[in-house]
């Protein structure tokens, strides 16, 4: 089970508090068992919105989503250029097509 994040401990304890303060306002009850009754309620509906917040998406090695995006382009695009003989051969280019000099830095 997943530790609960610090967004989920703020607002579930934030909802208790406004849900206590709220319930105990409205019905002005001074009982014990209608205070352990709304302290009660107050905890319940704290947790339910603990729990279905949304978590937080978990980052890959890659780090957060637009590095990530920039990082799948910037490999797309470096295969797709064929930067060596080995590329240009993998693309479907024949040897014949590769510059005479293989090892030249100009192109």
């Amino acid at each position: 089970m997943p530790r609960p994040t610090a967004a989920q401990f703020a607002y579930g304890s934030a909802t208790v508090v406004v849900t206590t303060l709220a319930l105990l306002l409205l019905f002005r009850t001074e009982s014990g068992i209608g205070i352990a009754a709304v302290g009660t309620t107050a905890l319940a509906l704290g947790l339910l919105v603990a729990v279905r917040l949304p978590l937080p998406r978990h980052r890959g090695a890659e780090g957060s989503g637009r590095a990530a995006t920039a990082d799948a382009a910037a490999r797309t695009r470096h295969a797709l250029e064929g930067v060596g003989t080995r590329e240009r051969v993998a693309a479907g280019r024949s040897q014949a097509q590769a510059p005479a000099d293989k090892h030249s830095l100009r192109r």
